[in-house]
C-alpha cells in the first residue's frame, strides 16, 4: 500500500489548478477551500478521461513541488501528472475523511488547506489507504492555484 499511496499522491501532486475563483465574500476560506478541494479530486477520480486529467493538472502551478514521506519529491507539474496518469488513473479514487478538513489563511498569499484522505481500489472499491495532507494554495487575481504539497502518514485504513 505504500508504493500504492506515494502513486496517488504522486499523481494528485502532479495535476495544475485552473484559476476557479469560487470565492466571494459572502463565501468562507473553509467553504472555498473545500470546494476546490472536491474539484482537484473529482478530476482525479475521473483522471482516466484525457479532459478529466486536463482539468485535474489545472489545479496545480507549474512549478509545484510534491512531498510524499513514502515515494520522495516531485518537483514540477507535468512529472506529477505523467505519475499520476501512469499509476493512479483507473486504478484508485480519494475520499476525504470527513469531519478532518480545515483551512487557514496565509496573508497577502493564499492558504494552507490539511485533512486525511484515503484512496480506494477502483476494481475491488476497498479503501485500505489513509493519509495526511498539507496543500498550499496560492491567490492571484482570480485564480486559485496549489504550490506545495505534503503528504504523509501513510497507514492502513482502520
Amino acid at each position: 500500500m505504500k508504493k500504492t499511496g506515494f502513486i496517488l499522491l504522486s499523481v494528485l501532486c502532479s495535476m495544475t489548478a485552473q484559476a476557479y475563483d469560487i470565492s466571494d465574500k459572502k463565501t468562507s476560506l473553509t467553504e472555498t477551500l473545500v470546494a476546490l478541494d472536491s474539484g482537484v479530486f473529482e478530476s482525479f477520480n475521473q483522471c482516466s478521461s484525457a479532459k478529466a486529467l486536463k482539468k485535474h493538472a489545472d489545479y496545480f502551478a507549474s512549478d509545484v513541488e510534491f512531498y510524499h514521506d513514502n515515494g520522495g519529491v516531485t518537483w514540477d507539474r507535468d512529472s506529477m501528472i505523467s505519475n499520476t496518469k501512469k499509476n493512479a488513473c483507473g486504478n484508485y479514487t480519494r475520499e476525504l475523511v470527513a469531519g478532518t478538513f480545515k483551512a487557514y489563511p496565509i496573508k497577502g498569499f493564499g492558504a494552507i488547506s490539511q485533512g486525511v484522505h484515503r484512496f480506494c481500489q477502483v476494481k475491488t472499491k476497498k479503501c485500505e489507504g489513509k493519509a495526511e495532507f498539507v496543500m498550499i494554495w496560492r491567490k492571484t487575481d482570480a485564480k486559485w492555484e496549489i504550490t506545495r504539497v505534503l503528504s504523509y502518514g501513510h497507514r492502513v485504513n482502520r
